[in-house]
């Protein structure tokens, strides 16, 4: 009996080593990770440009429609210089939208003055379509994200910026040309949905 009762304790005590481990590893890899979108936080981290109508539904941060010609955004409330973001989006076939980054220029957010990963599979020039960081890295041939959820990982770091569309790389560049500032989520037609938008400052 004492035999028995001595292996249970040693294999309970292994069990809570490994959990304990796991919890710790799992604690380590979300690590500096801030969450902007998670299907519960609405639109509390967020400031509305332009009126597009953003709203919070089923899970999703989600616009479709616009008065006015000017393109929208949920801008952060936070600048950010070196960072990697993680990004879950579903997109109609006809959706123009983006994620903005190190936005100098807030009275004239643009993909000009800001870097813009771009979510556009109907752009007319399709070497800035999705996939593509517009003025700055083409994309050979774009990949299509209409009509299914997918994941952008961008990392911006210094003057090294990459790109990623679900798990393929689709830009590796160096440009200098903006420093820092905001992140900037865009609507500009069709439907855009994000229910995961995390950033991790480098």
């Amino acid at each position: 009996m004492n035999r028995l009762l001595s292996t249970i304790l040693s294999l309970l005590g292994v069990a809570m080593l490994v959990a304990g481990c796991a919890s710790k590893a799992s604690t380590q890899a979300d690590s500096g990770w801030v969450t902007l979108i998670d299907g519960a936080k609405g639109l509390d981290n967020w400031k509305i440009v332009g009126d597009a109508n953003w709203n919070a539904a089923d899970g999703v941060i989600q616009a479709d429609k616009k008065t006015s010609k000017d393109h929208s955004f949920l801008l952060t409330r936070n600048s950010y210089t070196d960072f990697q973001i993680r990004a879950e989006f579903w997109a109609s076939d006809d959706a123009n939208s983006g994620i903005f980054m190190r936005c100098e220029d807030l009275s004239n957010i643009a993909d000009k003055t800001c870097y813009e990963a771009n979510i556009f599979d109907q752009r007319p020039d399709p070497t800035y379509g999705t996939g593509a960081i517009v003025h700055v890295a083409k994309v050979v041939p774009m990949p299509k994200a209409g009509g299914k959820w997918n994941t952008y990982d961008i990392t911006v770091k210094g003057t090294h910026l990459t790109v990623a569309l679900n798990g393929v790389r689709t830009v590796d560049v160096d440009d200098s040309r903006h420093k820092s500032g905001p992140i900037a989520l865009q609507y500009a037609g069709g439907a855009i949905k994000f229910r995961k938008v995390q950033i991790k400052p480098l």
